[in-house]
């Protein structure tokens, strides 16, 4: 069948291709030299529809495939230069026409050929017509990007654009739930859109556009069509399961408003279907928008989490999941100079996983075997996530701006997972059954001011301030029958071993700096920091036990609990010269640090000073204008918080027992990288690579004592063996006879870590790789199909398993009303062995029934058709190997109705 569908696509194709003729030259100023980047555009003088376009190449070379016999009006307009037109009348043979632009440009010729053109550039901003890329199949924002030229969706609902990852999504020019672009891309509807604006070097503060490196920022910005501009636009949308499963139900009301002064979006989501707007993972990466001020000055100080290891599913593939969800972002032009906005997320779930697991802790240096550990664990949990944020931005001229951001995220969460675990130790298999409780109540309060100020075009300033405040008290609970480790008072000979602990760690963090920027020459300057990290924790703890007759024994001895207060301090002055000469940027830098510690525990008091300068270097050769090659070296120091220094034990699972050491000191890394990019509008031709290379000297590793399968372990400083850390990924891409996409990326990961394990130095190497090849077309009355095959091959310390993943998607439009969208993966899961060797696949489908311009839209829907029972996952953790399978959801048909509003 998928033969069938590629010779058929092959002849369409082809045939397409032989009904044309070329129109082809060179576009050029009146010095006769070729112009990038111009518009071309033929539109047809019978139809006035646009048969053809093309951008031109750095030589100024374009190519135009129209029909045969047929008469255009050739429209070409490029920024600066007269924009004008020419008539011609195809035949049969190829023909030659080079065009001269002279000075001087209309902008309202610009602005109507940006309206028409399917792809075109204005400065650092790429211009996507959407209506040119939809085939009428598309239903959200999500459907439209993938069918953009250099635009790519992951499952997770980050957009890369160019190889480099959108940070900032906006519609209209306002934030949409600023800091992630997963709700924009899931919840805007397709229709609504007019233009995608992709923002190249982009800076949200115009002050700094010119004096900072921005090449790697890029944020998206969607144009909505004149219809929904000052008017309620969304849809309501309200589905049940068929046939056996009418218990299933969707409810998702969305509703959009957007004017000069103020927006709403209102995006709620209520349903068992294993629809997921916002996953727990999702919640911990969400940061509003907020960055480290320090990374600048070459210190990594980052608050680690708490959180209790809270099992998490593949995506959003789990045996039952349950979902409430609500979320509100707002954009409120106070004045002309002041800009309130903000944002409120709201989700509670619940989720039952199944998971049956092989754990394998390998013998140090070796792939041998020492003990396994075979588990089948339920867990039910339930989540209570929110999420807060408050913004005001001040611009009373082009010279000052004023900024303040804060951002709450509160959560409760509670995990019930009872779990049968076979332990081999020695070649004895001894089971038991393991009850284990997890609880937490985190709460966070990030506060961000920033001022920005031009005294006059030589000086700037700006500065920074971040407050962090930070409660976790994550509570832990396990019940077992053997005895898990050996503590200080513990009563031994219980019928049933219940140990719990809490611990309580709250966190203030200030960041400060002051930049000057003195502008030496327009195309070089001289930048000043003076910064300043601060940091406050305290971090309790304390374990007990339940005896068998249900009294309380707690356990007071000081290796049991901990009461640890930890300030870190560092101040440094930074200096960065940044120079322009021809077609490089050089960014070199060097800051001087002075750092003080101080951990209070066990009644005295261990602190450290020192001083260090760090250097970096930015270089950026800018090969042509869509083609650069940067390179960025940095030396870093890294300081672990709190959790890494208490040195009473801390016990968070029922086989892991761990305490800290006051004396470990900071890790230094030395990182290098390289990014090419090039993207040529010529043919939408699109290659981005990346390759880092890291060293990390006296990293913080462990050392670890297994006794069978539990674990105990302390830190350590590894002064004489570095980790190392290679990886680097690349993409190719391009499309090809207009309505034809395909590209090929590559994803490797190589690592070195060294630890202890049984006193005895252990050192291991991981090896991961990622190859997805595939391709697509884009027709507008034509089923439109992309075809795709992912392999991924991850090498754990000589245990080597692959996945294979072929794909497919077919939508088609159809009688101008039925939208048919499917698609099909086929996994196939296996170790080198072959003694794990899994085939599971995953289909789903949805027909749409929607009259033109009608408000009402059917649809039947189908998730997992095939009944795919589970799914495998494998991971490594330096001292073993585990290999997963995971109980999914199954087949849902599910009919739903959609108003459009």
């Amino acid at each position: 069948m998928k033969n069938t569908i590629l010779v058929a696509l092959f002849f369409v194709g082809s045939f397409s291709f032989a009904q044309t003729v070329k129109i082809e030259g060179v576009i050029t100023d009146n010095k006769n030299v070729g112009l990038e980047m111009v518009n071309v555009m033929a539109v047809n003088k019978a139809t006035k529809g646009m048969d053809s376009y093309a951008i031109t190449n750095d030589k100024g070379r374009y190519v135009l495939d129209l029909k045969i016999n047929t008469a255009y009006t050739i429209s070409v307009s490029f920024l600066g230069m007269q924009s004008t037109q020419i008539e011609i009348v195809t035949t049969n043979v190829n023909v030659s026409k080079n065009i001269t632009l002279q000075e001087g440009a209309v902008e309202l010729d610009g602005v109507e050929i940006v309206r028409e053109m399917p792809v075109s550039i204005k400065g650092d901003t790429i211009v996507y017509n959407a209506d040119s890329f939809k085939s009428g199949t598309e239903r959200k924002l999500e459907d439209v990007l993938k069918k953009l030229p250099g635009v790519e969706v992951n499952a997770d609902g980050e957009i890369e654009v160019e190889g480099k990852k959108v940070t900032k999504l906006m519609v209209e020019g306002k934030d949409f739930f600023d800091g992630d672009t997963k709700l924009g891309v899931k919840n805007i509807p397709a229709d609504a859109i007019d233009k995608v604006q992709v923002l190249r070097n982009f800076n949200e503060n115009s002050i700094l556009k010119g004096v900072e490196n921005n090449q790697d920022n890029v944020a998206m910005n969607i144009k909505l069509k004149s219809g929904k501009k000052n008017f309620w636009f969304g849809d309501l949308t309200a589905g049940i399961g068929l046939g056996m499963l009418d218990s299933r139900y969707l409810i998702n009301p969305k509703l959009f408003y957007y004017s000069p002064k103020y927006s709403i979006n209102l995006i709620t989501n209520f349903n068992n279907i294993g629809e997921l707007p916002l996953t727990i993972q999702d919640y911990m990466k969400l940061t509003g928008g907020f960055r480290g001020l320090a990374s600048k000055g070459g210190s990594s100080f980052n608050v680690t989490s708490n959180d209790l290891g809270i099992s998490l599913m593949r995506n959003n593939r789990a045996k039952e999941i349950e979902t409430q969800f609500g979320a509100a972002n707002f954009s409120y032009s106070v004045n002309k100079a002041w800009t309130l906005s903000g944002f409120g997320i709201i989700s509670s779930s619940l989720t039952d996983l199944e998971t049956l697991s092989q754990t394998n802790i390998l013998e140090p240096n070796s792939s041998e075997i020492q003990s396994t550990e075979n588990k089948k664990e339920l867990a039910n949990q339930k989540s209570n996530l929110g999420m807060f944020k408050l913004s005001s931005s001040y611009k009373p001229s082009t010279n000052f701006q004023f900024d303040y951001d804060v951002l709450t995220k509160i959560s409760k969460q509670q995990e019930d997972a009872p779990l049968v675990r076979e332990s081999i130790v020695d070649n004895t298999s001894t089971t038991e059954i393991i009850n284990t409780t997890k609880e937490q109540e985190p709460i966070s309060v990030n506060q961000n001011l920033s001022l920005f100020y031009t005294l006059n075009e030589k000086n700037i300033f700006a500065v920074e301030m971040q407050h962090l405040y930070q409660e976790e008290d994550p509570f832990y609970n396990a019940n077992l029958n053997s005895q898990p480790f050996d503590l200080v008072g513990y009563v031994a000979g219980q019928n049933r071993n219940d140990i719990s602990q809490n611990r309580f760690v709250k966190t203030n963090k200030i960041d400060a700096k002051v930049d000057y920027y003195y502008m030496l020459t327009p195309k070089s300057n001289v930048n000043i920091t003076l910064g300043n990290t601060y940091s406050y924790q305290n971090f309790n703890s304390n374990m007990y036990q339940i005896l068998d007759n249900q009294s309380i024994n707690e356990l007071e001895d000081v290796t049991n609990k901990n009461d640890v207060n930890y300030n870190f301090n560092d101040a440094f002055l930074g200096l960065h010269y940044k120079i322009l000469t021809g077609k490089f940027t050089f960014t070199p830098g060097v800051s001087i640090h002075s750092y003080n510690m101080t951990n209070q525990q066990l009644g005295t008091d261990f602190s450290q000073n020192f001083s260090r300068v760090l250097p970096d270097l930015l270089a950026i050769f800018q090969i042509k204008k869509a083609e650069s090659l940067t390179y960025n070296f940095s030396y870093t120091n890294s300081f672990t918080d709190i959790n890494q220094l208490a040195e009473g034990f801390v016990f968070s699972n029922y086989n892991s027992l761990r305490k800290g050491r006051r004396t470990l000191e900071n890790a230094t890394a030395r990182q290098h990288s390289l990014r090419y990019f090039k993207y040529n509008m010529f043919n939408m031709e699109n290659i981005s690579a990346f390759l880092t290379y890291s060293k990390r000297i006296d990293a913080i590793k462990t050392e670890a004592f297994y006794d069978g399968v539990n674990q105990s372990s302390v830190p350590y400083n590894s002064s004489d063996f570095a980790d190392e850390t290679l990886s680097g990924s690349g993409s190719y891409g391009r499309s090809f006879l207009k309505n034809y996409k395909a590209s090929f990326s590559a994803n490797l990961n190589w690592s070195l870590f060294n630890n202890i394990q049984n006193n005895v130095l252990s050192t291991n190497e991981s090896f991961t790789q990622s190859y997805t090849l595939k391709a697509s077309t884009n027709y507008k009355k034509m089923p439109n199909l992309e075809v795709g095959y992912n392999i991924v091959i991850n090498d754990y310390a000589n245990s080597v398993y692959y996945t294979d993943r072929p794909f497919a998607k077919l939508d088609y439009y159809f009688l101008n009303s039925f939208s048919l969208v499917t698609e099909y993966e086929f996994y196939h899961y296996y170790n080198a062995e072959k003694t794990v060797n899994n085939e599971y696949d995953f289909l789903s489908a949805s027909l749409i029934y929607q009259k033109k311009d009608s408000k009402f839209e059917y649809k039947i829907s189908g998730t997992n058709l095939l009944n795919t029972k589970s799914i495998n996952d494998d991971s490594f953790s330096q001292f073993s190997t585990r290999t997963s399978q995971y109980t999914v959801q199954p087949r849902y048909l599910i009919l739903s109705l959609k108003y459009n509003i």
